[in-house]
């Protein structure tokens, strides 16, 4: 393969869907990297090592690939394996970790991701659009294997579950993820609209991005006053400069009877009742479609959820491609109606100039889209294969970033020890998923093993 081919097929910045962002200064070397709860649509792994052992799966290996995903087998591999191409054992695990289990399934429709998928969903062939009674059975089904899938998550059956509309995602977590003891769900992005609609259905929720980013700008303004204390300067323009200007009520209370003193209250319209509510509620509207508009809600009020999403209007869109098409559902298990699917790969080898000369580089690329779990059973696999050297450059879909958000309220640093052994995930990708959250609403971009040693950029 010419290298330019090559490029073309490492060139991480083309997704759509994630735009190449600047990565901060990379970690320190771990035995393990942080669970990344974001959702990736494409992964091209680079090593000196190649990746024949990927190619070309025999029809048994690939048989016993899906009987071991069935069945939750947990394959062991030695630290190094000598020849990988050789090695049934890896072969037949890297089948595995490919399956995820997807809802509805239409070969002809590209379902993940939703959001933003107009352009490529046009032309292609919608005969529910204008059929109510075809959408009605298919919000019917879809609502059958939804049911399911909760159900499964309850009895810890099943560890975790994505919601993906055309307007927003949702991801559900049993008890024992994320550092939780018990279920939850996170919705992004959210509108006020949808927030107001929850809180009428009874359904308590947190906003952690929106609430850490007060807290932090109420520290760094009381740094700042101290600062100017010790320094001997009063005055506190520069303490609103440090954060967002607080909302003033002086005007908000309905009253105008200073209008009246100047006699001029029937020369100035006065604002109706709705823009008072808008201007005193303007701080949580300037989050609406953003990273901080992020919801969480916790225990019982998960399953409130689930009653709220299958009769929200806005989980189906009403006009343009998506019309009338139920939401996408990802799973790591099987599920009701669930369809099993597989990851997509593909290996490319080439040349590239170096000091001293060419060196050989090769690269395998997968296409999501990649549950968190793939992710990492794909790297203890690659650990192994590729002699404990390998980089990955990882394009994410950026909505679900904001997944990656920590509690709120804060959970205890302690993994929560939770009985989730059949949910179908290897020991060390559960143990993995059960810390709580540290990146924030950012996600991993780059990764890379040296030694055995992870180290990530954001």
């Amino acid at each position: 393969v010419s290298f330019s081919e090559l490029t073309d097929a490492l060139s991480f910045g083309q997704d759509l869907h994630s735009p190449l962002a600047v990565p901060q200064v990379p970690s320190s070397p771990r035995g393990e990297f942080p669970a990344d709860w974001s959702i990736k649509t494409r992964i091209v792994f680079m090593s000196s090592q190649p990746f024949t052992w990927a190619e070309h799966l025999k029809a048994q290996e690939e048989a016993q690939g899906f009987v071991q995903h069935y069945r939750a087998t947990e394959t062991t591999l030695p630290q190094s394996v000598q020849e990988p191409r050789l090695c049934t054992e890896l072969r037949c695990a890297f089948q595995q970790s490919l399956v995820y289990w997807l809802h509805p399934s239409l070969p002809w429709l590209p379902l993940f991701p939703r959001m933003g998928a107009d352009r490529r969903m046009a032309g292609k062939a919608c005969p529910w659009a204008q059929d109510e009674a075809l959408q009605q059975v298919l919000m019917s089904d879809w609502s059958v294997s939804f049911t399911s899938l909760y159900n499964l998550l309850r009895a810890r059956l099943c560890p975790y579950f994505y919601v993906c509309s055309a307007q927003f995602s949702v991801l559900f977590r049993a008890a024992g993820l994320a550092g939780s003891d018990v279920p939850t769900a996170a919705i992004a992005p959210t509108t006020r609209g949808l927030r107001e609609a929850m809180r009428s259905e009874g359904i308590e929720f947190s906003l952690p991005l929106l609430e850490e980013s007060r807290t932090r700008k109420q520290k760094n303004s009381e740094e700042s006053l101290e600062t100017e204390t010790a320094d001997g300067i009063t005055g506190g323009s520069s303490v609103e400069d440090a954060g967002e200007p607080a909302p003033s009520d002086d005007d908000d209370d309905g009253s105008f009877s200073w209008l009246e003193e100047m006699g001029v209250q029937d020369k100035v319209k006065k604002p109706d009742t709705i823009s008072i509510q808008l201007r005193k509620e303007k701080h949580e509207v300037q989050v609406d479609h953003r990273a901080e508009s992020l919801v969480l809600v916790r225990g019982s009020h998960t399953f409130t959820l689930l009653n709220f999403l299958i009769s929200c209007r806005s989980l189906v869109a009403t006009a343009g491609p998506q019309a009338g098409l139920p939401p996408t559902l990802l799973a790591p298990v099987a599920f009701r109606g669930g369809t099993m699917q597989t990851l997509k790969t593909r290996s490319v080898s080439g040349r590239t100039r170096a000091q001293g000369g060419f060196e050989d580089v090769f690269s395998l690329e997968v296409r999501g889209p990649i549950l968190p779990h793939a992710l990492h059973a794909l790297t203890l696999l690659l650990g192994p294969a590729q002699h404990g050297a390998f980089r990955a450059l990882l394009s994410p879909h950026e909505p679900s970033a904001a997944f990656n958000a920590r509690p709120s309220p804060p959970q205890p640093q302690e993994p929560v020890h939770q009985d989730l052994p059949a949910c179908g995930l290897h020991s060390k990708t559960l143990d993995q998923l059960r810390q709580c959250p540290t990146l924030g609403k950012s996600s991993i971009r780059v990764l890379e093993m040296k030694d055995y040693a992870y180290t990530w950029k954001v």
